[in-house]
């Protein structure tokens, strides 16, 4: 068997058989209230995260599965404190470095240090070369993982949204891409298949640890493409993070019939 179909296979049944396990912990700390009004579960993140980083024991070698696991477990650990201490007063990137400025240091702000911090080790273990060039290569890298992280979670608004997205990437670097971004690709597919039944029908949702984790392993796939593609990528990363401090995704996906059309398969009327 290839590392990567394993990857999928590891992701999806540690998802399935944590989500299981973890059911058993007080469900009020983890409950919290969709956009319909109704309580929903933020469990579903840690059992991603947990699957992701068992699915990245099968993306390479030693080092590129240190990278992966690196950038998945340190994108959802610090979403994951976010998710059970977020200052709700503060919202948006901005509104956090806002207030970092004036001296308070908000669960947002420490996720953003927190995720920089660990997918900048990870890039440092998952890119190749040396020299200038490397060096070069590592800030993208780092900012196409952090980026990345931050990007799916923006999406974590509705049921599925997040998974959808997060599929079609991975599912482009499953067909596309090298060794490692294949297996990562794998990953996220078979933690998002897991994950997707109790999320399209409003029982569970990502919240922070699971989107970051998501968004950050379909980052460290990407930083082993070829430099072209990741450039487009981080450019790609970069100008929808910006758009989101003034644009509502929401609103435009209703206003777009076939952005609408996707975003609402298998949810709910």
């Amino acid at each position: 068997m290839s590392r990567a179909p394993l990857a999928a296979l590891l992701a999806g049944a540690t998802t399935r058989t944590l989500r299981g396990a973890l059911g058993n912990l007080d469900a009020s700390r983890w409950e919290r209230v969709n956009h319909r009004g109704e309580a929903i579960s933020l469990l579903e993140g840690p059992a991603v995260l947990g699957g992701l980083a068992a699915g990245a024991l099968a993306v390479g070698d030693v080092r590129a599965v240190a990278g992966v696991v690196v950038a998945g477990a340190g994108a959802g650990a610090f979403g994951l404190h976010d998710d059970l201490h977020e200052d709700t007063k503060v919202k948006g990137l901005r509104g956090h470095l806002g207030a970092l400025r004036e001296g308070t240091v908000t669960t947002g702000a420490l996720k953003v240090a927190g995720i920089g911090a660990s997918a900048f080790v990870a890039a440092v273990l998952l890119t190749r070369g040396r020299g200038p060039a490397r060096a070069a290569d590592v800030v993208v890298n780092t900012g196409l993982i952090a980026g990345t992280a931050n990007l799916l979670n923006l999406l974590d608004l509705r049921p599925g949204r997040a998974l959808k997205a997060g599929s079609a990437v991975a599912a482009a670097l499953v067909l596309g891409g090298p060794g490692v971004a294949r297996g990562a690709g794998c990953a996220v597919l078979g933690a998002a298949a897991a994950a997707a039944p109790a999320d399209l029908a409003e029982r569970d949702m990502l919240g922070d640890s699971g989107a970051n984790a998501l968004g950050a392993v379909l980052g460290a796939g990407l930083s082993t493409a070829p430099r072209p593609v990741r450039l487009l990528a981080l450019t790609g990363v970069v100008g929808l993070t910006l758009a989101s401090e003034r644009v509502s995704f929401s609103r435009v996906i209703e206003q777009t019939p076939a952005l609408r059309r996707i975003d609402s398969w298998g949810r709910r009327a």
